[in-house]
This record gives structure tokens, C-alpha cells and sequence, in this order.
């Protein structure tokens, strides 16, 4: 059989590791950003798609399906995102004669609107959370709001990831919030609908792995933890879910097996549920027709491919396992290592993977290797650090020796969130809620940045001095020397602030950590406590010049934070301005980012438009007046 992935990155490996174990033949398709990834050269045959956006390559159905014709592909697995839960791909995969890995099409636009998925579920007997989606009228979804009860959560009725979803904590806040749900619905899944439902302060987020074939089998594979997540996305996962009486435990499985053989499910799909920490309630959230991200947790306690099987029961076989014959091994945690700066209120992160240092022991999911180019176009997740031990102390304690050997250099990425998270009482007592980030912010992995920037200010000097070497990159066994003088560094952070860090080498004898030193690009990024840090290292003639980042001509700016695409454009030239204002929205590695002024002000210029392509520093707003703002 030959398999296009009608996907990318980490999940396009996934996929071509089973179907090559197999013995079938792979097909991957890209955007042109994609040209050198791994997943690219890694499969059979590799057609590009087209440019890097999504609408002429991932999410182009015709160009997919074009691909499939003329590699004379047998079969689609569509991963997860893009076009993995979209109906008419589906039925046209079907049309055009490929074996559709995944649920049949009728599934996936029943559980795809998270109304219609609510009613299956109610009829079902699966307990849902108060709530009312009715009409679409604002004024009816407003009154609705007011009979639930505030706090009320407005949710994108298609879709998942986190797109879509606003809190409204009382009437006040409801327009706004709906306003601002119901657009990037539209955004995100070209519909906006919602739904309004009760919002539940301390919830945990418990999900269910379930396995179906074309001949009416549905078994449960357990459950997953997904409650640590930022911006409504998981970061990290645990199997089986820690910390729930048996009655909740054996209520949730029941309820995901009972919806998915109520509507006949034929592949692999995972049902979440909400469980209320204050009185262990649990309710239908949504059902995802589609392999998961956090599929390897359950894999590693079942010892079953997911993969595989869905390859199979697409062909027609029947499950190989019954949930009599089940077992459950041990404990999984997986870390979702994304390229942000969790220090910098998660700002994307973008840039070459100089070095790369995965420890033994442990499954590596990436998209990444040495080499690898972080781009803005697509999706933050650039790997997945997975453990198994016998216990959850045991996988515990596996997660933070893994993460404190783990090294990625070049950009700054959550793998420090991770390290820190680890630590956390609430983290090992499994007492966490998805609000737990929300609520903590994450500390320095050093006791006091003073020792980063003094440990990266000597990697910087020791690089630099050690000029015979034959490439700018050094490893870590290099020793100061005596002879270098005292110098001042400055080191320039993601947000763009910088330090300077006086460097005495009769001061500072402590051996340096793990890092890695690019010369020519001005760049240096250390290991420090388990979590790397990254700095540009400016010349001493930019350090301390007025920065177009920050203010331009007489007026202060408003600039890119990051490369992103220019969403939204609030103002034009002229308009009055208030503090905290949406400004300017742009959008990088799929989430949406709004740039406000902190000030009153006139807008003096706007240099950009919708559609536009910005790099980090970009000038996008300028201002009549001197006054604060913010990027």
C-alpha cells in the first residue's frame, strides 16, 4: 500500500515510522518552507504543494488530492490538524478511490459541531454542561448567558485547539467576549458559531482513547491528563490519568464508549470530558474524530501502535485486541516542546536548531533535528519528550532527569516550563486544574538571572577569544583563559531587552554550562539548571541607539514582536487612540496576537495592512506624540 500524509512535522514522521515498519510505501506532501524538513526526505516520495500558505498547500484539498493521483497513492492518513477532521476531504479522499485512514465521513461532521456532538451526547445518556445554542442571535445568547449563571465560557461551536473561546464573567464582559469568539471562529474554522455554557472555576481536563473498527467493535484504551495548559492548549499529558475515584474513573470510560458506539465509530478518536476538582463531576466536552497529539502516552501503557491500527481497520480488518484481553502498564507522562518563550508571555520563537541533544531512554517525537529552521507559518510544536516508568513517581523523576538533559539550541522553547512544572507540589500531588498556569507564574530555572546572563556573557567571551577554532561553534569543555581582560557584553533577550553584563575573568572561575556560540550571527544560548536561555549579543554601536523597535522619527511605535502575518489593522491615520487599544492583530504559528497602546495618542502612520508579511522589529503603527506603548 502507498500512504500519503496529508499533514506535516512531527505527525508526518509518526506516520511514515508504522507505515514503513509495515512495509508500505509513503508519499509527503509540503509547503515550500517544508522543502528541507525531515518528514520531507524521510518518506518515499515527497510533492511539493505550493507556497507557505496554508491555502495552496496543507489545506488545499485539490492540491492534496492532485498528489495522491499522480504518485498513485492507495490511501490518505490525514495526522491531526489541517485537513484531519474536515468532511468534504474525507468524502472526496473517498470519491477519488483512496482508502480514508480515519472515521467515516457522516462521524465527523456529526462530532465536528460541538452542537450537534451535544445532543448526540444527551441522547447518549453522557452528562453534559449546562448550556444553550439554540440560535445564533446575540440578543437570545445574551439571555441565555444570564439563565446559566455567569461565569459563562463562549466556545467556537466547529474546531478545537483553543480557537474560539472567551470567558465572560458577567454581562458586562458578554459582548465582547462573544464578539471576539464568534470572529476568530470564523478565523480559525470558517464558522462562527458558539455555544455558551456554564464555566466550571476549577476544572480538569480527563480525556478517553477509543478504537473502533468497520465491523462494530468499540473498545476504551483508558484515559489521559491533559490539565496543564496555557491559552486552552495541553502541554503536557499523563496516562493513565492520576487521581480519580474508581466511580469517575469507570463513569468516564463508560460514557466515551457509549457515545462512540452510538454513533457507530470506525477508527481511532479520542471523547473529553471536564471534571469539576471541587466535586468530581465530569462532563462531555467534545470528541475528536482524529488521532491525538498525546497518543504516545497511551501507546506506551498499552503497547499497542495507534498507527497501525488505524492503517488496518481502514482496510477493512477487524481490531486485533478485545477489551477483555487489555492490559495497562505503568505510567506515561509526554512534554509538548514548543518554540516559545515561556518567559516572554510565550512569544513565538523562530530560528535555526544549531544543536540538538536528545537524552537516551526516552521516546523523541520532532519535527526537528540539528540544522532544522523554526519558521513562523506553522503550528509552535516541535517535538514531544515522552517517558515510562512503572510508577508515576517513576515517570516523574524520568521527565526531569530527560528535560534536565535535553538540549535544543538556537531558540528559546518550553522545555523550562516543563522542568519547572515538574517541581511543582501541585504537579505531584496530581492536583493540578487547566488553571494552574494561568495562576503560577513560572520562575526563573536559575536562582537569579544575574547567574544567566553571567554564564552566557562567559560562553559569549570564551567563543570569542578563542579565535583558532575553526567554526563558530564551540562545545562546552573549553576553559577561560587568563589573559582576556575585562569586557562588557550585551545581551539582548526575546522581548528585546537588553542587559549589559561586565565580564572579569578574575572574578568568574566556575566551569561553564552546556552552550552553544554563533559568532557570525551574534548569538548565544546556554543550559543552565535544565532550561536553555538565548541572547543576541548586539555590537556595542547598536546597544544603546535609539531603536526602531521601540520608537521612530519623534513619536513613539509600535512593532513586531516577532515574524507574523499582519491579521487585523484597527486604526488609520488620524484616529484618537486610548490605552490598552487594540492596535494592530497579528498572527504567527497559528494564534492570534493583539498589539494595544498603553497610552493616549493620534495615529500618525500605518505601514501595514491585512495579508502582510512582518519580521521581529518591523515598524507597523507610528504616533503623533510622544507616549508609552507596547509590542
Amino acid at each position: 500500500m502507498k500512504i500519503l500524509i496529508a499533514n506535516r512535522g512531527e505527525i508526518a514522521r509518526r506516520v511514515i515510522r508504522t507505515a514503513h515498519r509495515l512495509g508500505h510505501q509513503t508519499v509527503a506532501v509540503y509547503g515550500d518552507p517544508d522543502a528541507n524538513a525531515p518528514f520531507v526526505t524521510e518518506a518515499t516520495t515527497a510533492v511539493a504543494l505550493g507556497s507557505a500558505s496554508l491555502d495552496e498547500s496543507y489545506l488545499s484539498v485539490d492540491r492534496v488530492l492532485a498528489a495522491a493521483q499522480n504518485t498513485a497513492a492507495d490511501a490518505v492518513h490525514p495526522g491531526y490538524g489541517f485537513l484531519s477532521e474536515n468532511t468534504a476531504f474525507a468524502n472526496a479522499c473517498i470519491k477519488a478511490g483512496l482508502i480514508w485512514i480515519g472515521p467515516n465521513p457522516q462521524i465527523i461532521a456529526q462530532m465536528g459541531s460541538k452542537i450537534e456532538a451535544r445532543s448526540i451526547a444527551e441522547a447518549a445518556g453522557v452528562p453534559t454542561i449546562p448550556g444553550w445554542s439554540d440560535s445564533q442571535d446575540p440578543a437570545e445568547l445574551a439571555a441565555a448567558a444570564a439563565r446559566i449563571g455567569y461565569p459563562i465560557l463562549v466556545k467556537a461551536s466547529a474546531g478545537g485547539g483553543g480557537k474560539g473561546i472567551r470567558i465572560a464573567r458577567d454581562q458586562a464582559e458578554f459582548a465582547g467576549a462573544l464578539s471576539e469568539a464568534s470572529a476568530e471562529a470564523e478565523r480559525a474554522f470558517g464558522d462562527g458559531s458558539v455555544i455558551v455554557e456554564r464555566y466550571i472555576e476549577r476544572p480538569r481536563h480527563i480525556e478517553v482513547q477509543i478504537i473502533g473498527d468497520r465491523h462494530g467493535a468499540v473498545i476504551h484504551l483508558g484515559t489521559r491528563e491533559c490539565s496543564v495548559q496555557r491559552r486552552y492548549q495541553k502541554l503536557l499529558e499523563e496516562a493513565p490519568a492520576p487521581n480519580l475515584g474508581a466511580d469517575t474513573r469507570h463513569g468516564i470510560e463508560r460514557s466515551a464508549q457509549l457515545l462512540a458506539e452510538s454513533v457507530g465509530y470506525d477508527s481511532a478518536g479520542t471523547v473529553e470530558f471536564i471534571v469539576d476538582d471541587g466535586t468530581d463531576e465530569y462532563f462531555f466536552l467534545e470528541m475528536n474524530t482524529r488521532l491525538q497529539v498525546e497518543h504516545p502516552v497511551t501507546e506506551a501503557i498499552t503497547g499497542l501502535d495507534l498507527v497501525e491500527l488505524m492503517i488496518e481497520v481502514a482496510a477493512g480488518a477487524a481490531l486485533p485486541v478485545d477489551a477483555s484481553a487489555l492490559g495497562f502498564s505503568g505510567h506515561a507522562i509526554e512534554a509538548r516542546i514548543l518554540a516559545e518563550d515561556p518567559l516572554a508571555d510565550f512569544a513565538p520563537q523562530v530560528g535555526p536548531i544549531h544543536q540538538l541533544h536528545v537524552p537516551d531512554d526516552v521516546r523523541w517525537d520532532a519535527a526537528i533535528e540539528a540544522g532544522s529552521v523554526i519558521t513562523p507559518h506553522y503550528d509552535s510544536m516541535i517535538a514531544k519528550l515522552i517517558v515510562h516508568a512503572d510508577t508515576r513517581d517513576g515517570a516523574i523523576a524520568r521527565l526531569s532527569q530527560a528535560l534536565d538533559e535535553l538540549r535544543i539550541d538556537g531558540v528559546v522553547t518550553t522545555a523550562q516550563l516543563h522542568r519547572w512544572l515538574v517541581d511543582q507540589p501541585e504537579f505531584r500531588a496530581a492536583g493540578l486544574t487547566t488553571r494552574f498556569l494561568d495562576e503560577n507564574a513560572m520562575a526563573s530555572r536559575a536562582d537569579d538571572l544575574d547567574e544567566v546572563h553571567a554564564a552566557a556573557a562567559a560562553a559569549w567571551v570564551d567563543a570569542t577569544t578563542e579565535t583558532a577554532a575553526t567554526s563558530p561553534w564551540f562545545g562546552s569543555a573549553l576553559s577561560l583563559t587568563p589573559h582576556r581582560s575585562k569586557r562588557h557584553i550585551g545581551l539582548e533577550d526575546a522581548s528585546g531587552d537588553v542587559v549589559e553584563v561586565v565580564f572579569d575573568p578574575e572574578a568568574d572561575g566556575s566551569p561553564l554550562p552546556p552552550r552553544s556560540v554563533d559568532v557570525d550571527g551574534r548569538r548565544v544560548a546556554i543550559n543552565l539548571h535544565g532550561a536553555t536561555y538565548a541572547f543576541a549579543v548586539p555590537p556595542r554601536s547598536q546597544r544603546w541607539a535609539p531603536s526602531a523597535a521601540t520608537r521612530t522619527g519623534s513619536g513613539a511605535a509600535i512593532t513586531a514582536p516577532f515574524p507574523a502575518l499582519v491579521a487585523e489593522v484597527h486604526v488609520q491615520p488620524g484616529d484618537e487612540v486610548e490605552g490598552d487599544q487594540v492596535i494592530v492583530v497579528i498572527e504567527a504559528m497559528k494564534m492570534l496576537h493583539s498589539l494595544r497602546a498603553t497610552g493616549a495618542s493620534t495615529i500618525a502612520e500605518v505601514r501595514v495592512a491585512p495579508g502582510d508579511q512582518v519580521a521581529t522589529g518591523d515598524v507597523l503603527i507610528t504616533f503623533e506624540t510622544q507616549t508609552e506603548t507596547v509590542q
